[in-house]
């Protein structure tokens, strides 16, 4: 299991992933799934990988040695295509292939294989725009919006709702990574088979550069945000008032009748 956002807002994009791999209780293990490229200038792109580890693994391997899409002429890689949207379509086409090859052909134990895997790729191209994508494991990807500016693969579900009530398109940047730190450590603490060290790029918009941070455990800014987020939280619902009605209820209702014992 795994955990990786992307959060795209006006001042550019921040991206963040776990590192921990779960293949049973006894088989844990770190592996980067944060993987920059940049070309000073140029271009950076950041993708970020969860699901099946062989897929992903197999899929960026091929598109660093190209690939020939069915209306190029040569292979391609993430360092040569034109745009932000010719890299989703190459990352898309290596998971399709991959997935293709392990189900190839059909048997009951291609079948049993767990091959879900998805990325999140974002970043900027020199003369396009700043995007984030979601490419799934079929092949189809979805580009992120400005009515919801994060994307999430992995264990999304403990995250979410931080960046469904605070995350917003003029978020500054600063402020959304710390939206989506927020968001990691509501997830590490719900859920095992995520954890640190977390990697971390965030790229401003046209600079065409990135800050790349690794966050192990123990990093105090990290421990600092837990503490204060976990004392928030404990302390939020004394600001709001009881609900009325269930006092007005305990007054009024019958007491309960004492049971009878059953020989």
């Amino acid at each position: 299991m795994t955990y990786c956002v992307g959060m795209l807002v006006d001042e550019g994009l921040a991206m963040i992933a776990d590192t921990r791999t779960n293949a049973g209780v006894d088989n844990i293990s770190s592996y980067r799934k944060l993987h920059l490229l940049q070309s000073p200038g140029e271009r950076m792109l950041a993708v970020a990988t969860a699901g099946n580890l062989s897929v992903t693994q197999t899929a960026l391997a091929m598109v660093a040695a190209g690939i020939k899409l069915p209306d190029s002429a040569a292979p391609e890689t993430l360092q040569t295509v034109p745009t932000l949207f010719r890299a989703a379509q190459l990352l898309g086409h290596a998971m399709a292939s991959v997935r293709a090859s392990i189900n190839t052909p059909p048997t009951p134990a291609a079948d049993a294989l767990n091959v879900s895997a998805s990325m999140l790729l974002g970043g900027q191209i020199a003369g396009g725009k700043m995007g984030l994508y979601l490419i799934y494991g079929q092949g189809n990807f979805i580009e992120c919006g400005p009515d919801t500016p994060y994307l999430q693969i992995g264990e999304l579900k403990y995250g979410k709702p931080i960046l469904d009530r605070a995350l917003r398109s003029a978020t500054p940047l600063s402020e959304a990574v710390k939206l989506g730190l927020i968001s990691f450590d509501s997830t590490i603490r719900s859920n095992v088979a995520v954890g640190p060290p977390l990697d971390m790029v965030v790229i401003p918009r046209d600079r065409l550069t990135g800050v790349a941070r690794r966050i192990e455990a123990e990093d105090p800014y990290f421990r600092d945000l837990a503490r204060r987020w976990s004392e928030a939280m404990a302390s939020a619902h004394k600001a709001i008032p009881d609900p009325t009605w269930l006092n007005a209820g305990m007054e009024t209702a019958p007491a309960p009748k004492a049971m009878s014992a059953v020989g």
